[in-house]
């Protein structure tokens, strides 16, 4: 693969980092056409570090790299562990959406029920305030009727008085028929 030249004025350090760049391609072109992979010449196994002058290279199962001072270390080649954090967000926002609206839906049915209590008390509050109005009514009614009738009740508080004046006088006129007899008896006798 031929490298493209950029005609800019580059700083020193960015155009380090492309040189190395364009023979790490290079290396891996020519480890590829290689049997044993990625791996360089001299690579005897899973991890084996091909010797180069300042290169980075893959290995099996590792990532080479060189440091500073010319010293060549590795890095385990792991699988990606970090998932789509997009479809993070979107399903913890729609298990959220769910909780938040399982939560309203209780709460909007709680509403609702005490809606429901509230107009059920109501109706019970009418119906006790009709019965309520009904028995003032009656209660209204009887004292008419009560009012009416003391007359009556007056003249038969008298007619009783009389019948208990009527009845001590019975018994006195019993007594004195008992003493006329009494009376009667000793003249018949002599």
């Amino acid at each position: 693969m031929a490298a493209v030249v950029v005609e800019q004025q580059q700083p020193p350090q960015q155009r380090e980092e492309e040189e190395e760049e364009e023979e790490e391609e290079e290396a891996d072109e020519e480890g590829a056409g290689r049997p044993g992979g990625h791996g360089s010449a001299g690579s005897s196994g899973p991890g084996a570090l091909a010797a180069g002058d300042g290169q980075e290279a893959e290995a099996v199962g590792g990532v080479r790299k060189t440091d500073d001072f010319g010293v060549e270390t590795a890095e385990e080649a792991t699988e990606p562990s970090e998932p789509n954090i997009n479809e993070l967000c979107k399903d913890m926002f729609t298990k959220m959406s769910v909780y938040l609206q399982g939560e309203l839906s209780a709460t909007c049915e709680d509403y609702k029920l005490l809606e429901n209590m509230n107009k059920l008390t109501g109706l019970k509050y009418l119906e006790m305030k009709e019965i309520a109005v009904n028995i003032n009514r009656n209660l209204k009614d009887l004292n008419q009727k009560y009012a009416s009738l003391q007359p009556y009740l007056d003249q038969i508080n008298q007619i009783e008085e009389q019948v208990a004046a009527l009845e001590q006088a019975a018994y006195r006129l019993d007594a004195y028929s008992k003493k006329l007899e009494a009376k009667f008896k000793k003249l018949e006798k002599r």
